[in-house]
């Protein structure tokens, strides 16, 4: 979020250029803005990206001490389900290999989802709200915008690549295989950029161009998944070639190391953006090259409440995240047994799953279902944070100036994550259930699957109270800081006995202070977890009453 004073202050610095008037007029100053303000953010990106590589790379170190434990991973990570979920296997007897496994598909997708966010915060949105009209009406170039956002998270996408490269390097992995696997998630996130570029001329709204830029990633996935499954021996299927994740992997960092997959990426990445230029030369500002969609001429009675308004604007991110999270679900259980046979064994990794009570099987599951938990818990901070959306647009003004309560009017907002992540909980615990009874044979589980994974209804509630309690104390970082405080609970809890620290911390976090699968369960603290929420919850709502509306 940015003050009305920084466009300002860019304004008069445009109007201040007597240099000769071009269609890139002013790029360098909106190169600074833009930077400015988005540091924040991109730092957080970076760190949680790149900070990702360490940690798993000494954890695998952890788990796979030996050659010979390397190569009974590699036979096991050479199944349909990890292919459909991580891509293909290459050189997975290596520590480099079993990266790429664990880590590549995680750092390329969220990469790309980053840079989508940001670009269209910084190109859309600005449009959308009326800003961009602002700085055009100084001496600012037809296309200066468009060129710095798209040249800032480029910029952006290379040092995340540069970074987790250099990481990886520092920790004894090849120089070569490195370098090409920080440049392959640079590569996919440069073609994203080109896609969400084209899709910002095309829509005329930002919450459209996400979602339609989103819903290419979502394709592009299912593009690269469906050629590794059917893959013949390490080459998948030809239609890989459709996706611009599959040529991302097509680099085989670690393995033969092909550069050529990133000069595709980075030929199709400036082609996107050449079309998205001819597109902004042929619209007018603010509108888009696809005509909006009419909405319906009347609505029933809850679809005219605030609920069922919401839960018109939330129905995309909630039918996506759920087909997200089951999918996820399916592949816990499926793979559980089998991860229980490669961790065999008296091995620190073996002890930090079995935990207090021994039992190898149930510690991996209960691990799996809190995984699927915190999934539910991103999404629901997504949702949650639609606060701080309609806050910063403005959009809060003509909605709060009907016959509501400012806390009625966030608690609706609340209420929809609040009750869809306790769905999303039975029903991810209920399919992680049955896909483990199906592969074991142990029929009739789901029911307590399902049970299980609700206990940790309070964790996410705690989430939503976090995000609620920023917005309303710090709304100009809420979104940075309850991403950044999501990230370290998240790697508190599936890393922490791995990397030794204090029990005191690891085992309170709010997701693994949850009794594990088949344990007795601890009420105590479910109670204290739900008072927490509680507490910030109505602090936050009390001071978003009493404050001042913020717009970016």
């Amino acid at each position: 979020m940015v003050s009305e004073t920084s466009v300002r202050i860019a304004a008069a610095q445009l109007v201040g250029n007597r240099s000769r008037y071009t269609t890139l007029s002013g790029f360098w100053m909106l190169v600074w803005f833009i930077v400015r303000r988005n540091w924040l953010r991109m730092l957080v990106w970076l760190v949680v990206l790149a900070g990702m590589i360490p940690l798993v790379i000494d954890s695998q170190r952890e788990l796979f001490p030996t050659q010979a434990a390397r190569e009974a991973y590699a036979q096991v990570a050479n199944t349909p389900a990890v292919a459909a979920m991580t891509g293909l296997p290459y050189a997975a007897a290596t520590l480099g290999g079993i990266l790429n496994i664990k880590l590549w598909m995680t750092e390329a997708v969220a990469l790309a989802f980053a840079v989508i966010f940001l670009v269209t915060r910084n190109g859309r949105a600005e449009e959308e709200n009326g800003r961009t009209e602002f700085l055009r009406s100084t001496k600012l170039g037809r296309h200066a915008y468009s060129l710095a956002n798209w040249a800032v998270f480029g910029a952006f996408s290379t040092v995340v690549g540069l970074a987790c490269a250099a990481l990886a390097i520092s920790q004894g992995l090849p120089p070569d295989g490195s370098l090409l696997m920080g440049a392959s998630f640079a590569a996919v996130a440069l073609v994203f950029i080109g896609v969400v570029a084209i899709v910002g001329q095309l829509c005329q709204t930002s919450r459209a161009a996400n979602g339609l830029a989103s819903i290419v990633v979502a394709i592009a996935y299912l593009i690269r998944a469906t050629a590794d499954v059917k893959a013949k021996n390490d080459q998948p299927l030809w239609i890989a070639w459709l996706s611009p994740i599959g040529w991302g992997q097509q680099a085989r960092s670690f393995a033969e190391n092909l550069w050529w997959p990133i000069l595709l990426c980075l030929g199709v990445a400036i082609l996107l953006c050449i079309i998205a230029l001819r597109l902004e030369s042929h619209r007018d500002l603010g509108a888009g090259m696809l005509p909006a969609r009419k909405g319906r001429k009347s609505f029933g009675a809850f679809g005219r409440t605030q609920l069922g308004l919401t839960l018109r604007l939330q129905r995309g991110p909630i039918i996506g995240w759920a087909i997200g999270i089951l999918v996820f679900a399916a592949f816990f259980g499926g793979v559980a047994t089998a991860m229980v046979d490669l961790l065999g064994g008296n091995t620190p990794v073996v002890g930090v799953f079995a935990g207090h009570s021994g039992n190898l099987l149930d510690g991996l599951l209960s691990y799996f279902v809190m995984t699927t938990a915190m999934i539910v818990a991103a999404f629901a901070l997504q949702v949650a944070s639609a606060i701080g959306t309609e806050e910063s647009t403005g959009r809060i003004e003509i909605q709060l100036s009907g016959a509501i309560s400012r806390i009625r009017w966030a608690a609706n907002r609340l209420i929809v994550p609040a009750v869809i992540s306790l769905i999303l909980l039975a029903l991810g615990g209920f399919v992680l259930g049955a896909t483990f009874g199906s592969v074991t044979g142990i029929h009739g589980q789901d029911p307590k699957f399902a049970a299980y994974s609700t206990s940790f209804w309070p964790s996410v509630l705690l989430v939503i109270a976090v995000t609620m309690f920023l917005i309303a104390f710090i709304p100009r970082f809420a979104s940075a800081l309850t991403w950044a405080f999501y990230g370290v609970v998240v790697l508190l809890s599936l890393l922490g006995n791995l990397f030794k620290l204090p029990s005191w911390l690891v085992e309170n976090t709010p997701f693994t202070t949850v009794s594990k699968l088949n344990a007795n369960l601890n009420v105590a603290p479910l109670v204290v977890l739900s008072i927490i929420a509680i507490v910030l919850l109505t602090c936050g709502l009390l001071r978003f009453k009493m404050r001042d509306t913020k717009s970016a």
